[in-house]
């Protein structure tokens, strides 16, 4: 019986041959994983790549308009002026911190300013004025300080309910131990303690040291309220004083625990 060809021999061994190795360092499969990998970088990049050109290329997210809130005396315009807002530059690359710089150092009224952006077109601006809670008589105006003492700005006519500080200190020790900078914060610190009613009708406060300080108030009353120490409890006691006597001319609450009154 005749034996096997040599075709079906060499059949036989390649039927029966293991597959060639995968070359080594390369898992079986890993150009297949790779060809979606390199696919998605592309596109990551693509999409960033066109992210870039949106924000600060093109047209879509430009500055086009400037809102402000928050102003009571100084108008829109001056904020806006003063904010001095690139328009048609990129929103992305509008310095926040400048803007608030220059609007602060144009406007020494406002306290505190809220620079944000408005996507996709606008910039707001959010301000807080300072308020006065002192005046200082200055020519034919007033100058205005707020509660940090803080002198912000010149009026022509005196706001109503806010005092006039009349700093009467003369020679005394108190000027010359503690300037007047100082004189005028305790001034700053009393006037934070007092009463909302006596406020509105507390005509001029007068400094003669730093622990005596005189308001005058309407109809000719006076009270005297000494050092800005212990500032709530001469609040309180001045309250109940001019509820009790309300004819009294004069109030002294210098010492909270020992007041006075007179003129009744």
């Amino acid at each position: 019986m005749a034996g096997p060809t040599t075709a079906q021999r060499g059949g036989g061994k390649a039927a029966g041959r293991a597959p060639e190795p995968a070359p080594a360092g390369r898992p079986p499969g890993a150009r297949s994983r790779r060809l979606p990998l390199v696919a998605a970088l592309a596109a990551a990049a693509l999409l960033a790549g066109g992210g870039t050109w949106v924000l600060y290329g093109s047209d879509w997210l430009r500055v086009e308009k400037i809102g402000v809130t928050g102003t009571e005396v100084l108008t829109t315009a001056q904020v806006t002026e003063a904010a001095a807002v690139p328009l048609g530059a990129p929103l992305a690359t509008v310095d926040t911190g400048e803007i608030e710089a220059r609007v602060r150092g144009a406007l020494p009224r406002i306290d505190t300013v809220d620079v944000v952006r408005s996507w996709p077109h606008g910039i707001g601006l959010k301000v807080t004025e300072r308020k006065p809670v002192l005046l200082i008589a200055k020519g034919s105006g007033y100058v205005e300080v707020d509660d940090g003492g803080v002198r912000f700005a010149t009026v022509s006519k005196a706001p109503a309910g806010i005092p006039e500080l009349v700093l009467d200190a003369g020679q005394s020790p108190s000027l010359r131990r503690f300037g007047e900078t100082r004189l005028l914060h305790e001034a700053v610190a009393i006037a934070g303690h007092l009463p909302r009613a006596v406020a509105a009708e507390t005509r001029k406060m007068r400094i003669r040291s730093y622990d005596s300080v005189v308001l005058e108030l309407t109809r000719g009353r006076t009270v005297v309220w000494g050092s800005s120490e212990q500032g709530e409890s001469k609040a309180r006691t001045l309250t109940a004083l001019m509820k009790a006597a309300p004819r009294a001319a004069e109030f002294d609450v210098s010492a909270p625990t020992a007041p006075a009154v007179s003129g009744s």
